[in-house]
């Protein structure tokens, strides 16, 4: 016995309630995230597909005003990879000044978010934005609209 957890069989745990047949189930270490965004798709996706969505709209709900603005312009820039203006605006982001210091965790999240969205195929790209259109409709709107100003600029 090991501090009041008896231990069963060879040494292991049970992995079943004594009491009834269901698993015990155990937290998700990944932030929830309400069941009408994350389970309204009718688009059959991976499971860690879902979990990075997940985590995305999770960090998009404490960022700053400055940090959205900042993740509309990535965004834009991915929507229109072709279209310069959004390029530029990105590079006036680059900053050369602090080069000695560690990323901020904002910098971590948006590298990760380039990185799941660069491994997503384009529905499941769609099916962010609509995920993102269901909790924040304000901003999805100031990210067609930027969109659409692309238009006609090269």
């Amino acid at each position: 016995m090991i501090s009041g957890c008896p231990l069963r069989g060879k040494g292991r745990m049970p992995l079943e309630s004594p009491s009834s047949s269901l698993p015990l189930s155990f937290p998700s270490p990944l932030p929830s995230v309400p069941d009408n965004i994350a389970n309204s798709s009718p688009l059959s996706m991976s499971y860690i597909t879902s979990q990075e969505m997940k985590c995305i709209l999770h960090w998009f709900a404490s960022w700053s005003g400055y940090q959205r603005e900042r993740f509309l312009q990535d965004l834009v820039a991915k929507a229109v990879p072709g279209k310069l203006q959004p390029l530029l605006d990105g590079l006036e982001q680059l900053s050369v000044s602090g080069a000695n210091r560690p990323p901020c965790i904002f910098e971590c999240q948006l590298r990760l978010w380039d990185q799941w969205f660069r491994g997503w195929a384009e529905q499941e790209r769609n099916e962010f934005i609509r995920q993102l259109e269901v909790s924040e409709p304000d901003f999805v709107a100031k990210f067609y609209q930027a969109v659409a100003a692309t238009a006609g600029k090269d």
